[in-house]
């Protein structure tokens, strides 16, 4: 009886694609346990009956497909299994936008400039525009103005909440700086702690313990206000530590460090009023010792006194 060498040889290459399949499977299963990635000796001890060029072959597949990150860590080549959900959201896109997402990506939340991008990515400027394009119109990426340069964008991906330092916080609107809010805040905080300054007033427990009692937290600052209402915005810990910094430059608060590192603040009454000097803007002008009956620098044209005597 003879052999059909066709569908013997049709037989074998399918058990060796069916082979390969397995082992692709493998060293996937092996990269999604390994959360620092893998190597090719990994591999090696993982899928032993695997060939080099087949090895070579199968990693260069997945790589191209998107499925891992590459890494040179002391020498030595690891694979790393990308998130799912970013597989996905690239899918089918071409190798140019993979480049630019992946450039924005690593910006994380304080974006990056379209400077940079072309920088990094090597891309002319009409087909970097037009990318970006594809990319925000797919809401892969979004543009968010920047407080510290107006005219310019940063781009970032588009399910990521800007950082601080792009947005400004809670203390800007549309690029624009909120004093108004700032000092209601302001007055509101050192309100708070002159309260509990007054209340000591009354303690029969000693000058120590009324001291003790006229302290507080951030965190006891943040609940007041938060109270009250008067914020429109989220504002969070850190947001009244910046405010209750500005009281303590001011003069109007001390700060305490705890045992364990936090702030406490109570509000402080000078022993003495400010100078007449101090409360007209020549007390505290950063151009005095330019400052002339003469010249670009005089009382007629200052700002300052303008805006002091309105």
């Amino acid at each position: 009886m003879t052999t059909n060498k066709p569908e013997e040889s049709v037989r074998n290459g399918n058990d060796q694609l069916s082979s390969l399949e397995s082992s692709e499977h493998r060293i996937l299963a092996l990269a999604k346990g390994s959360g620092k990635g893998i190597s090719d000796k990994d591999i090696q001890n993982e899928v032993p009956d695997l060939r080099p060029d087949q090895r070579a072959s199968i990693i260069n597949k997945l790589l191209a497909q998107g499925y891992f990150d590459l890494f040179n860590q002391g020498g030595t080549l690891l694979y790393k299994l990308k998130d799912p959900s970013r597989i996905q959201k690239v899918k089918g896109a071409d190798n140019e936008e993979k480049i630019v997402y992946s450039i924005i990506e690593e910006a994380g939340n304080k974006g990056i400039w379209i400077r940079d991008i072309r920088f990094k990515s090597n891309l002319i400027p009409t087909q970097l525009n037009k990318i970006l394009k594809i990319l925000e119109n797919k809401k892969l990426i979004k543009a968010v103005k920047s407080v510290s340069a107006s005219k310019k964008k940063v781009y970032m991906l588009y399910n990521l909440e800007p950082d601080r330092t792009v947005t400004g916080g809670a203390w800007y609107c549309d690029q624009d700086f909120e004093a108004e809010f700032v000092d209601v805040l302001n007055q509101q905080c050192y309100r708070f702690l002159h309260q509990k300054l007054e209340a000591t007033r009354d303690c029969k427990g000693g000058p120590i313990a009324a001291r003790n009692i006229s302290y507080a937290s951030s965190k006891d600052v943040w609940k007041y206000i938060s109270e009250l209402g008067i914020s429109k915005v989220q504002l969070s810990v850190e947001d009244m530590e910046t405010i209750l910094d500005t009281l303590l430059y001011d003069g109007k608060v001390e700060r305490c460090v705890t045992t364990d590192g936090s702030h406490l603040y109570r509000a402080v009454e000078s022993l003495l009023p400010a100078p007449g000097i101090v409360r007209i803007p020549c007390g505290v002008c950063p151009v005095l010792r330019h400052c002339s009956d003469v010249g670009s620098v005089n009382p007629k044209k200052c700002v300052y006194m303008k805006e002091w005597l309105e």
